[in-house]
């Protein structure tokens, strides 16, 4: 398994998965997010809700922040820490960040005790994560550039070359453009862009 970087890239989920476990009649149903705000988990959370409205109990946890600086647990009435840390644990087990994990509960009758709850939420997060795909994303860095409408073909060249996204562009007689690129990079695109005659930037 991949450490996360301490650099300019953290690893992360390419999509939403789930997953289900049966424990003595009690049904655990585990939902993995990728997540980029506290609204994304608010809306995930919403809708489960809604969905599984009759549930006995929705227990989640989050991580968020390209070092997972924030984070939260959420028990939902089960016994403290018996179900919102061991799914957090799972989410850190696995070195991502911006992830949410939910667990869904239908109680069915006998109870499983701490430990068994303990359980029960480490494993049915772990599934839905395992059902998923890791991926590596990149901290990225935006620049706001003005240049005259000659320099054109040099800064499409450079855009080309280290593989940049252009996120706005307005063409006139002097040109702006801001670029989006990976925080490693900012160093080589500042460099190659001074490089351009004419060529000013906007932000630092």
């Amino acid at each position: 398994m991949e450490e996360m970087s301490d650099e300019d890239s953290f690893l992360t989920l390419s999509r939403s998965s789930e997953a289900i476990l049966k424990d003595r009649g009690s049904k655990f149903l585990g939902y993995a997010f990728p997540v980029k705000s506290e609204d994304e988990i608010k809306t995930h959370l919403q809708e489960l809700k809604k969905k599984y409205y009759d549930a006995t109990h929705h227990c989640y946890a989050w991580i968020q922040g390209r070092n997972g600086e924030q984070f939260r647990a959420n028990d939902d009435g089960e016994p403290n820490h018996s179900a919102g840390d061991p799914i957090l644990g799972q989410i850190k087990s696995f070195n991502l960040t911006n992830t949410l994990v939910v667990v869904v509960r239908y109680y069915g009758g006998t109870k499983l005790g701490v430990s068994g709850l303990i359980q029960a939420y480490k494993t049915s997060a772990a599934m839905a994560l395992e059902a998923n795909e890791i991926i590596r994303e990149f901290v990225q860095s935006e620049i706001e550039i003005e240049f005259p409408y000659p320099s054109m073909n040099e800064v499409m060249k450079l855009v080309k070359k280290l593989d940049l996204e252009i996120i706005t562009q307005t063409m006139e007689l002097n040109c702006r453009f801001t670029l989006q690129f990976r925080e490693g990079l900012k160093e080589e695109v500042v460099t190659r862009l001074e490089e351009i005659e004419n060529l000013v930037f906007l932000t630092d």
